[in-house]
This record gives C-alpha cells, structure tokens and sequence, in this order.
C-alpha cells in the first residue's frame, strides 16, 4: 500500500501505521530486531486497513467512492481493454466529454464499451463536468449502443457519476427525457450488456447507461437516487445531515445486493480501488469475462425476456388489504 496526499478521515490509522514502517525501512533495517519489528507492523497495519474497510458506514463508503484517486473509466479503458477506438459526437449538437464512447478488444471479444470519465486534472474534470453528462452524451451513447447491437457486439458500460448535468442549457435540451429515451432503448437491444457502478452511481445520470443483463457494483462504490447531499438538502433543508442520508438511503453494495438493486459485487483490493488500479482492473477484467462468456451463449430473446423481468423485480412489494391490515401480525 502506498500513502498518497489524499486521506481520508477514518484512514488515519492506517497512514499512522505506515509512516512507522517507513521511517524504519529508512533506518539500518538489518538487524534481527529491526526486520522483526517492521514485519510485525506491517502484519498489523494489514488487519487494522482490512478492519477498517470491512466496517465502513455509508458515509464512509461515499467517501471512498469519491477517492481523488480512484480509477476513473480512462484507467481502466487502459489496463483492462487491449484497444480502444473512441467514437464521437451525437449528429445533433456535439461531443459530450463526461461520456465516452468506443470500440474496445477484451481478450478476443470485440465489444463496445460506454462510461462515465469524470477526470483527473482540474482542466479535465471541468471538460467532463465532473462526470455529470449532458443530453447530447446520453444520445451519443444510445447511437453507438445501437451500432453495437447492428453489428453484434456486446456493450460494457461503466457508470461513475454524481447525477446528469442540472444546469439550464442540458434542461433546456431535454436532459429528462433523454435518459428515459436512453433507459428504454438500452432495455430493447438485441446484445448482451453488462453495466458496472466503478464509483458514484447518482440519480438518472447513472440510470441512462445502467440497464443491462448484469449490473455489477465495486465493493465501495454507492448507487443511489440521489446523493447523500441532495437528500439532505431537501428532507433537512441543510447538507450537513448528508452523512443521516446516506445511512437512510441504503445505497452501499451490501444493501443494493440484498435489496436486489444490483447482481454481483466485485470485491476491491485492500484498502480500496485506489490503492491498487492494476488488481482492481484484474478482478474487473475477470468478472466481465466470465459474464460475457455466459450472456453469449443465450438466445437473444431469453436475453431481453430475463432483462425486463430483472427490471420489473426490482422495487417490488406485497400489498395487504385492509383485513389484513387490521390483523396484528401485519404489525410484527
């Protein structure tokens, strides 16, 4: 594990204990005692970042899903495909750089891969908006998704934004009905899709790539309906009860993979996605794989029949009538 300039708060143990093992490591580390010493910190500095990171609270996990250094879709892009060839623009108003579009190998699957890119320097980031898509992304998204499916390749769409960009001119645009367009058209393309939350999953800006036959999430990525500050500006008037939200809100993957939300949950390298991009990339690499390799072998209309009955599951609840109501075991 290295310490990078970014820590988080609950995190400072484990930087605590890994500042100890340097200053040793710099000092004569030959002696007996000495290697004995710094094997035993790093033993403990190993159970303490996986005790840690096995009990994170919601809020923490946003946190971590917000990592300055986590891998962003570029990284992967770069250690988990072997090409990509970008494709651009919607032909109707222009090229959206907080989703981007491509042909992509994985091993010897060609397929088309989509995500969120929310960038990395201050220039970047304000070029992608931070990862928030505006219409002309999730139509640009939509076209290359249906050229996938013309020519029979899979699609892999990797989310990690906050929400759809809310300012005037993506409104304005129809941001609201683009998504909807975009959801309905991803729940009819005769292709296998597999969509992974890698970091944030906000709101409909999530949900316009997020339809598919596998929706997979990171260990300490979130997906939700709205983020933890969004929630709490509205039920508490105040974004200082974010951390009350995102316990409130269910939206870890323990709760999503319970709840139903989600399929699978693609375990992260201790102490997080950031500490390791090429593992994490490895086991993202593994996962979608196998689930390609699977999807593959069913028949396009068993594909989408389980595709809309997975959709359909998803919120559902048993109504009770009022006799039953009114029984106190409705209560218990």
């Amino acid at each position: 594990m290295s310490i990078t300039d970014f820590r988080l708060t609950f995190e400072q143990p484990i930087f605590e204990l890994q500042e100890q093992i340097n200053t040793l490591e710099a000092t004569d580390k030959k002696a007996p005692e000495m290697r004995e010493r710094i094997r035993s910190l790093r033993k403990q500095l190993t159970e303490t970042t996986r005790a840690i990171y096995n009990n994170l609270d919601p809020w923490e996990t946003v946190q971590v899903a917000r990592h300055t250094e986590r891998p962003k879709f570029t990284d992967y892009q770069e250690l988990v495909f072997d090409e990509f060839v970008e494709l651009h623009g919607d032909k109707f108003f222009g090229d959206d750089r907080a989703l981007r579009t491509g042909f992509a190998k994985l091993d010897d699957l060609k397929v088309m891969l989509v995500g969120h890119q929310k960038g990395k320097t201050l220039k970047e980031r304000n070029e992608c908006y931070f990862g928030c898509a505006h219409p002309e992304g999730y139509r640009k998204s939509m076209e290359k998704m249906r050229l996938a499916a013309k020519y029979g390749l899979p699609i892999i769409a990797l989310i990690d934004t906050p929400g759809a960009y809310p300012g005037i001119g993506a409104e304005e645009r129809g941001q609201a009905q683009v998504i909807a367009q975009s959801m309905l058209a991803m729940s009819q393309l005769e292709t296998p899709i597999i969509c992974v939350v890698i970091g944030e999953g906000g709101s409909g800006g999530a949900l316009g790539i997020g339809v598919g036959d596998r929706v997979a999430i990171l260990q300490h990525a979130y997906y939700s309906v709205i983020s933890p500050e969004g929630c709490a500006g509205i039920l508490w008037k105040s974004h200082d009860y974010a951390e009350n939200a995102a316990q409130a809100l269910r939206i870890t993957s323990k709760h999503l993979l319970g709840l139903g939300a989600v399929d699978d949950v693609i375990e992260e390298p201790l102490g997080g996605a950031h500490c390791d991009h090429h593992q994490m990339a490895g086991r993202l690499k593994m996962y979608l794989l196998k689930t390609l390799r699977e999807l593959l072998k069913k028949p396009t209309a068993e594909l989408l029949e389980e595709r809309y009955e997975k959709f359909r599951r998803i919120g559902s609840f048993l109504e009770l009538s009022d006799a039953e109501l009114s029984h106190p075991a409705a209560t218990e």
